[in-house]
């Protein structure tokens, strides 16, 4: 018996994965980066920059209350004098589709791009994205509209720590963006392989 509902959990399990409409499209650790070595953090806000072209306040919120629920799991704190900024980019070709497409290599927006339109980053990624970066972590041939980037960043030193991707937080077939639990199970992805896990005590609420 004991036999048989581990295997009907594991087949819901796969059943769950499989049925997923997220991915995670790459994550990468930069500059060998000890990220449990920081313990505070801080999101970026519009104040900052700007919102991607066709992204809501709302949005916005939604997505940043998800990226600290992360975060704070790993037993990280949130402070606006934090050198760890979590910038935000969203990969928007409909919306610059008129524009022309960069050419190979073009910096500093060099990264994960779909048909030559990288994402929109809300705080420049000029500042910190030098050129050796380009061909670091280069997919192509499976971005879309709606494929969240989020990167880590020593904002101090200009210094890159993480980067990862995640498709899509649009809604299949058209451009609205996902509600809060859509955004929420997204950014789970996102964070996936994120080198620090979550604290024990989180683990156990989410299991019960």
């Amino acid at each position: 018996m004991k036999k048989i509902f581990l295997v009907a959990v594991a087949a819901i399990s796969m059943l769950m994965t499989g049925c997923s409409p997220f991915s995670l499209v790459n994550s990468e650790t930069y500059n060998n980066a000890d990220l449990a070595a920081y313990h505070t953090f801080h999101i970026v806000s519009p104040a900052d920059g700007e919102l991607p072209p066709g992204m809501q306040m709302v949005t916005y919120y939604n997505i940043a209350a998800a990226i600290r629920e992360q975060m704070i799991m790993r037993g990280y704190t949130e402070d606006p004098t934090s050198p760890l900024l979590i910038n935000i980019g969203l990969t928007v070709h409909k919306e610059i589709e008129t524009e022309p497409a960069l050419p190979p290599g073009y910096m500093p927006y060099a990264g994960p791009y779909y048909n030559g339109y990288y994402p929109y980053f809300m705080y420049p990624r000029s500042a910190y994205w030098a050129n050796y970066y380009q061909n670091a972590q280069v997919i192509t041939g499976i971005y879309k509209e709606g494929v969240l980037t989020m990167d880590m960043v020593n904002i101090n030193e200009k210094l890159p720590l993480f980067s990862a991707s995640v498709a899509t937080i649009l809604e299949n077939g058209n451009s609205q963006f996902r509600n809060l639990t859509g955004i929420s199970e997204a950014v789970q992805t996102l964070f996936s392989k994120f080198p620090v896990p979550i604290e024990s005590q989180y683990r156990v609420l989410k299991a019960q």
